[in-house]
């Protein structure tokens, strides 16, 4: 195997050992494969993770091996121009997560095994406002990315009524997401709110297309947008991360134009560099405007007020102020009975 290489990055040297060492076995890729990828989505992913805390998702044997998420930037053996940002947990805890300040930190993180990058919804100078919404669009058995893909029409219907600018890409996997960037003024209780309220919207719009029920008993034939993505400490694959499968998928960032039209085997290592260099990225604008979200907790309050409160939150998390009973509801059933 040959020996570790040493790579300028961003005007710093970032060593890459190992670089022969496969990692998506089905497709022969290796470390270095992966290592150039996300040189040459640069200027993509920097958009994605730039001065974000972020969780790193490591294969440090490949795909086929041993994984883990790392939250806590390790305090020895780290290189010393090495950023991060204090981020705390639902349970009160906190850690120092890498908080990318150029792409020579991302780099690190591959040479570190990373393989998909999970960055929170907020910056460093605000880690308790998020500055996106994050609307995870999740295709339930029976359903598929292309209904995914009518979901997120749907969505987009809504957004342009409310003036609002959503960006889509595929997850890599079988789901959409759209995200809208918003002004760093709520909390991420509000910023979930939020998200609830535009997802029901949606749900009343096309019923029998989308779900936003927790339960999985509930949801039936239909795709999921799921809310909780958007509370504290819920992150999910930035723009152009790769994912951990074996044909090596990307999140890609999309046109709207595109968005019924392609499949998520479309975008992976290898094509979407070359896609970048074709048509340059889609999400290149999505720093230009931020939204107000007053009007989304407008709708919430009104949701309340006919009865559609607040949802369940995340089984790990500690009880929540106005959140339902969190009991599948076959199970309350049993219980009332």
């Amino acid at each position: 195997m040959a020996g570790a290489l040493e790579v300028e990055v961003a005007g710093r040297a970032v060593r890459l050992s190992s670089p022969e060492r496969v990692v998506f076995p089905e497709r022969g890729f290796t470390k270095q494969d992966v290592f150039e990828y996300y040189l040459a989505v640069g200027d993509g992913i920097m958009r994605a993770l730039g001065s974000r805390p972020t969780t790193l998702q490591r294969f440090p044997e490949g795909i086929g091996g041993e994984a883990f998420f790392q939250k806590r930037v390790p305090t020895r053996g780290v290189p010393t121009w090495i950023e991060t940002a204090q981020i705390a947990f639902p349970s009160g805890r906190k850690a120092d997560e890498l908080c990318p300040a150029d792409l020579a930190h991302v780099a690190w993180a591959a040479q570190m095994g990373t393989i998909v990058f999970h960055p929170w919804p907020v910056r460093k100078g605000h880690v308790d406002q998020p500055d996106e919404l994050r609307i995870d669009l999740d295709p339930q058995p029976g359903t598929d990315f292309a209904d995914a893909a009518k979901v997120a029409l749907v969505l987009k219907g809504v957004l342009d009524e409310l003036g609002f600018i959503g960006w889509p890409k595929t997850s890599g996997g079988r789901g959409l997401h759209v995200y809208v960037r918003i002004k760093p003024q709520w909390t991420f209780v509000e910023a979930r709110r939020a998200v609830i309220a535009l997802a029901r919207e949606v749900e009343r719009r096309a019923p029998e297309l989308a779900t936003t029920k927790w339960w999985k008993e509930e949801r039936g034939e239909r795709v999921f947008i799921d809310f909780n993505q958007m509370a504290r400490d819920r992150t999910i694959a930035c723009a152009y991360s790769l994912r951990a499968n074996p044909r090596a998928t990307a999140s890609t960032p999309l046109r709207w134009d595109e968005v019924g039209s392609v499949e998520p085997d479309d975008f992976d290592l290898r094509t979407v560099p070359a896609r970048i260099a074709e048509i340059g990225d889609p999400h290149a604008g999505i720093d230009e405007v931020a939204h107000d979200i007053s009007e989304l907790l407008a709708w919430s309050a009104r949701d309340a007020e006919h009865g559609e409160g607040d949802m369940p939150y995340p089984p790990e998390y500690p009880k929540m102020e106005g959140e339902p009973m969190r009991v599948q509801p076959s199970r309350a059933r049993k219980q009332d009975s």
